[in-house]
């Protein structure tokens, strides 16, 4: 398997976070978005969105972060990470929605601002980002993990982003279940941590 992506961004490090929590060998590829690599023609072949992450595994190719994520728990027969009943597969899909919309246009994009530098209004995201982890809180108030009793793909689609979070002004200090959450993924066997920038909160 090839993974291609980019260290800094958390869509990447999300696919990359679940290859290693599976223990699936990949080879990493980086994508210098800066020098516009993944607006080539080559790259644009893999992923005509023109985004990271890609995975290729043996010639099939799969863009979007969330959909690595189903794509290696169904290829590997993970249904730990993926559960088939109706329920558990339902609240899965529910965060990962949440992890496509309100985490991407909350923590990521407040991120976007101090990281990448980005044109973005950074004050509506952190309202944004405030919104949403009061309701991840709330919800781990009553699990140790966000979609099941036990970690799924959900928690991976959640985790980067929102660890980094203080990287874009969001202040975690209130959330304490949500910091006792991240405490939790990042104590898996596998874990791999997500490349640190010294700004905002972390600076």
């Amino acid at each position: 398997m090839k993974l291609y992506g980019l260290r800094l961004s958390g869509h990447s490090h999300r696919a990359w976070l679940f290859l290693s929590l599976l223990g699936q060998p990949a080879e990493w590829i980086d994508v210098d978005l800066a020098a516009r690599a993944h607006k080539t023609p080559e790259f644009l072949a893999l992923n005509p969105f023109g985004q990271v992450p890609v995975l290729v595994d043996d010639g099939v190719v799969i863009s979007d972060s969330n959909a690595i994520l189903v794509y290696l728990s169904k290829k590997l027969g993970r249904t730990d990470w993926l559960p088939e009943t109706p329920v558990e597969a339902a609240a899965v899909q529910r965060w990962l929605s949440v992890a496509a919309g309100d985490l991407a246009f909350g923590p990521a994009r407040a991120r976007l601002v101090t990281v990448f530098k980005a044109q973005v209004d950074g004050k509506d995201a952190i309202e944004r980002a405030h919104v949403l982890l009061k309701r991840m809180d709330d919800a781990l108030a009553a699990s140790p993990w966000i979609a099941a009793n036990h970690p799924t793909i959900a928690d991976v689609a959640l985790y980067s982003y929102t660890a980094s979070a203080p990287e874009g002004f969001v202040d975690l200090a209130g959330y304490t279940n949500v910091r006792q959450w991240l405490a939790r993924v990042e104590a898996l066997p596998g874990f791999t941590p997500f490349q640190a920038t010294a700004v905002g909160l972390a600076a």
